[in-house]
C-alpha cells in the first residue's frame, strides 16, 4: 500500500513536469513538489538493494526520475550479462514499471556512513555532550565500550521534543530522494526515533515540511536500534539542505538517530563549484555489486579475455551449496613452478564486508589487462608470481548481505556463516597449545614453533567447523602459499599476528617470532592506501590509528581466538595480515570506483612483497632431487619453515646478514649465510644435504640392492666409532657404580668398629 501511494505521487508529480519545464527560473520550484495531492500517510518501504552505479544528475530542480533508466537492475534480467541489449518492448515495459516502483532509489548516498560527508556538514538542533554530538549521527557508526564515551553511537538531542532536528548540508544542490534511519549503537542504552518528519531548505533559514498531499509527511522510523529502515520522500525534491525532524520515539529513551541521506547532485549554473570532477577511477572496469551468478560470469569473462594467464577452480562449496571460486593468475597458472612464489588474496570472510569482494574481482579484470597492453609492472609480477584470488569465502553471508542493498544490510546482516558461526573464530586455536607446551617443556627449543598439527577435537565429524573454514584448511594444505592477506571492512587499519593473546587477555600486544616483518608488511599496504595515508582523515568510529601509522598488533587491538592469521602462520609457511579496507562495510556503487583508486597501489605493492627474503631449493647431492619437508631454521628467529614438495622454499625476511641451517630427516644438515638486500628481490640461498648412511642403507635394502664397499666402509667406520662410544658410557657408568659400593662398604665397616669399642 505505502509503495503504491509513494508511485502515485511520482505519476501526478511527473504530469505536471511538461508546464514546469517550459517556466525559465527552475530554481523557484525548488520545493513544488510539495503541493502535489498525495494522501499517503506513511512513505516507508522494506528494504530494497542499492547497489546501482550513480546515475546522471538531471538539470531541472524540480524533475522527478524518469521511468526506464539503465542505473537500476530489473529483476527479470537478473542472470544476463551486464551488456546484453534488451529488445523487446514488452521488456521495457515491464522494467518500466519496475522502475516506477522503485524511483526515488537511483540516487546514491550522500555518504554519511562512507564519511564523504564531512563532520562541518552536519548539525543539530542541540545534543546531550561531545560523544552525542551531530558528527555521530551516521549509519551504522559504532560506540565506545563505556557509556559516556567521546565516542558514542548516535547524535542524541539534549531535548525530548518534537522541535529537535538533525540538518545535513550536501553544499550543492541536491535531488532528495529518501532517508534511511537507525537507532542508537550502545550496549547500555535503548534509544531510536519512531516516527519523524523531513524539512528542507535552500539557505538554512527557510525551511519547507515534506508534504503527503495537504499534511505533513510523516515517515515511519525504527523499532529496534541496530535495522536500518528507508523512507522515500513522496516526491523526489530538489535543496541543498535537509533536515531530519523527529516526532515520537521509544517511550523509554530519547531522540537519537543514526542517519544516511539519499539524493543525487543536479547541475546548478549558479555553482561556482558546480563544474568540479566527481571523483572516480580512469580504469573501466566493472565497478558494481556483483552477486554469485555475476560474479561467476565476471570471473568466466576475464579467463576468456586472458586464456593464457588465468585458471579458475574450486576448492570446495558453502554450507549452500555455493562454490568457493578461485582465479590463479600467472604465466603457467594451472600448475606450481619451481621456484615461483603462490600468494593469496582471501575476501569476504564476513559475508556484509562487500568491498574486498569487489577489489579482489576489479584485481583479476586489472591485472588481465594490463598484461595485455604490456605494462611491465604487472607483466613482471605475472610471470614471476602464481597469484590466487578468493573474491567470496562466505558467498551464503554476502547473498543475504546483497538482498538487503548497501545501505540497508546493517552492521551485521550476512556477517556470519548460514550456520551462525564467525569464520574468523572458527579456524583451530594453535597458539594456545604452543604457548602450553612451551610452559611445561622442559627444553623450550625442543618444542616444535611451526606445522603445528590441527588438535584431534577439532577434525572429528561432529566439530563446530563450517564447511568453508574446512575447505579453505584443505586449500592452505595443497598449495605452499607464502604470503596472503585477509580483506575485511568496517574500519582503517592493517593487523598482523598474533591475533589470539596469552591467557585470554581482551587486549595485549602479543608479537610473532617475525614481528619486524609483519609490521613491514601491514607498513607497506597502510602507507600506500590513499585514505589510510591521509593525516586529516576523520576515524571510523571511535579508534584513532593514525598515531601507531594505521597498523596494530591484533591481539593489541582485540583478541581472535581461532584466526585465519594465526592459523596460516603456525600450521603453514605462509604470513598473513588483515586489511580493514574502509569506514563503510558495504559501501554503495557508486563508492567502488574510488575505493578502487585508494587501494590499487596498496594492492599491488602487497603482491610485490612476496618477493623478499631468501628463496632457493634443497636437493639431495647424490640424485640432485628436491628434498620436501626440510626445515629452514634462521638464527634469532624462533619460527621455521619448511619446502614445498619439490624441495623449493621462500624464508620471508627483512634486509641483512642471515645464518640460514637446513636439515630433514635422514639428512646431514647444512649451514649458509645468506644476505638479505633492500631491494624487492629475493636472495637465491640454495642448499645441498648429505644422506647420512643408515639412511642410504634403508633405502638400498628397501630396493633389494647391492651395499656399495664405499658404503659398507662409512658404516663399519660408523658402527665402530658408536660402539667405542657406547663403551666408555658403560665404563664410565660401572666405574661409578663401583664408587659407590667401596663407599658403602667403608660406610659399614666404620660401622662394625664402632660398634667393638663400645
Amino acid at each position: 500500500m505505502e509503495k503504491s501511494l509513494c508511485v502515485l505521487a511520482a505519476l501526478i508529480f511527473l504530469r505536471g513536469l511538461s508546464d514546469a519545464a517550459l517556466m525559465e527560473d527552475a530554481s523557484a520550484e525548488s520545493f513544488s513538489g510539495f503541493s502535489n495531492g498525495t494522501t499517503a500517510e506513511s512513505v516507508t518501504v522494506e528494504p530494497q538493494d542499492h547497489s546501482t552505479d550513480r546515475p546522471t544528475a538531471t538539470t531541472a530542480q524540480t524533475q522527478a526520475p524518469t521511468t526506464g533508466r539503465n542505473e537500476e537492475l530489473d529483476p527479470k534480467t537478473i542472470g544476463r550479462d551486464s551488456g546484453e541489449e534488451h529488445n523487446s518492448k514488452e521488456e521495457e515495459t515491464n522494467g518500466s514499471k519496475t522502475e516506477d516502483k522503485k524511483t526515488g532509489l537511483d540516487c546514491p548516498p550522500l555518504g554519511l556512513e562512507s564519511l564523504r560527508v564531512d563532520d562541518s556538514q552536519i548539525q543539530a538542533s542541540s545534543y546531550q555532550r561531545t560523544g552525542l554530538g551531530p558528527h555521530r549521527g551516521r549509519l551504522n557508526i559504532q560506540s565506545g565500550i563505556e557509556d559516556g564515551d567521546l565516542y558514542d553511537g548516535a547524535w542524541c538531542a539534549e531535548y525530548k521534543d518534537q522541535h529537535q532536528w538533525l540538518e545535513v548540508d550536501a553544499i550543492h544542490l541536491t535531488r532528495f530522494t529518501g532517508v534511511i534511519l537507525q537507532g542508537r549503537n550502545s550496549i547500555w542504552s535503548w534509544d531510536w526515533v519512531h516516527t519523524y518528519k523531513v524539512q528542507l531548505s535552500n539557505d538554512s533559514v527557510d525551511w519547507e515540511t515534506c508534504m503527503n498531499g495537504t499534511e505533513e509527511a510523516i515517515f515511519e522510523g525504527n523499532q529496534n536500534p541496530e535495522t536500518p529502515v528507508l523512507a522515500l520522500l513522496p516526491v523526489p525534491t530538489v535543496a541543498r539542505f535537509i533536515r531530519i525532524n523527529p516526532q515520537t520515539w521509544y517511550f523509554n529513551g530519547t531522540i537519537c538517530l543514526r542517519a544516511e541521506i539519499l539524493g543525487c547532485r543536479v547541475d546548478d549554473p549558479t555553482d561556482s563549484y558546480s563544474s568540479e570532477q566527481e571523483p572516480g577511477s580512469k580504469d573501466t572496469l566493472d565497478f558494481r555489486h556483483h552477486n554469485y551468478k555475476e560474479m561467476r560470469k565476471l570471473m568466466k569473462s576475464v579467463t576468456d579475455e586472458c586464456p593464457d594467464i588465468t585458471h579458475v577452480y574450486t576448492i570446495g562449496k558453502s554450507y549452500n551449496g555455493l562454490k568457493l571460486y578461485v582465479m590463479v593468475i600467472s604465466d603457467n597458472p594451472s600448475k606450481h613452478e619451481l621456484g615461483e612464489p603462490e600468494f593469496r588474496y582471501v575476501a569476504g570472510m564476513h559475508g556484509n564486508e562487500a568491498l574486498g569482494r569487489e577489489l579482489v574481482l576489479n584485481l583479476m579484470q586489472y591485472l588481465c589487462r594490463e598484461y595485455k597492453k604490456g605494462n611491465q609492472r604487472v607483466v613482471r609480477l605475472v610471470t614471476e608470481t602464481r597469484i590466487h584470488l578468493l573474491p567470496s569465502m562466505n558467498p551464503d553471508g554476502y547473498e543475504g548481505a546483497y538482498e538487503k542493498g548497501s545501505e540497508l544490510a546493517g552492521w551485521a546482516e550476512g556477517r556470519y556463516s548460514f550456520e551462525g558461526i564467525d569464520l574468523n573464530h572458527n579456524f583451530p586455536d594453535l597458539n594456545n597449545i604452543m604457548w602450553d607446551a612451551q610452559e611445561t617443556a622442559a627444553d623450550r627449543s625442543k618444542v616444535s614453533n611451526h606445522y603445528i598439527p590441527i588438535p584431534e577435537y577439532y577434525t572429528k565429524e561432529d566439530a563446530m567447523v563450517a564447511p568453508e573454514t574446512r575447505a579453505v584448511i584443505n586449500w592452505m594444505q595443497d598449495i605452499p602459499f607464502v604470503l596472503s592477506a585477509n580483506l575485511h571492512g568496517g574500519e582503517l587499519v592493517v593487523t598482523y599476528p598474533f591475533d589470539c593473546t596469552r591467557d585470554w587477555a581482551p587486549q595485549e600486544d602479543t608479537p610473532t617470532a617475525d614481528n619486524a616483518f609483519f609490521r613491514w608488511l601491514a607498513t607497506v599496504y597502510a602507507s600506500t592506501n590513499l585514505v589510510m595515508a591521509n593525516p586529516d582523515r576523520r576515524m571510523c568510529h571511535y579508534e584513532d590509528f593514525q598515531p601507531y601509522n594505521n597498523i596494530i598488533n591484533g591481539g593489541a587491538w582485540h583478541t581472535v581466538p581461532g584466526s585465519m592469521n594465526d592459523f596460516s602462520y603456525l600450521h603453514t609457511n605462509c604470513f598473513e595480515v588483515t586489511v580493514e579496507l574502509s569506514c563503510d562495510k558495504f559501501p554503495h556503487a557508486s563508492e567502488l570506483p574510488i575505493e578502487w583508486e585508494n587501494n590499487k597501489e596498496s594492492l599491488l605493492v602487497y603482491m610485490e612483497q612476496v618477493h623478499r627474503g631468501i628463496k632457493g631449493v634443497i636437493r639431495d647431492k647424490l640424485t640432485k632431487q628436491g628434498i620436501p619437508d626440510a626445515i629452514v631454521k634462521v638464527e634469532d628467529h624462533d619460527h621455521d619453515i619448511r619446502s614445498a614438495n619439490d624441495g623449493d622454499y621462500w624464508r620471508l625476511l627483512n634486509p641483512g646478514e642471515y645464518k640460514v641451517v637446513v636439515w630433514a630427516e635422514g639428512y646431514f644438515p647444512s649451514m649458509r649465510q645468506c644476505h638479505v638486500g633492500m631491494e624487492p628481490r629475493a636472495t637465491i640461498c640454495d642448499f645441498t644435504l648429505t644422506k647420512t648412511p643408515i639412511q642410504r642403507l634403508k633405502e638400498i635394502r628397501a630396493k633389494g640392492g647391492k651395499i656399495p664397499q664405499d658404503l659398507q666402509l662409512r658404516l663399519r667406520a660408523l658402527r665402530l666409532r658408536k660402539l667405542r662410544a657406547s663403551t666408555k658410557a658403560i665404563n664410565r657408568r660401572r666405574e661409578s657404580q663401583r664408587g659407590g659400593q667401596e663407599q658403602l662398604l667403608q660406610a659399614r665397616r666404620a660401622r662394625s668398629s664402632g660398634s667393638r669399642r663400645a
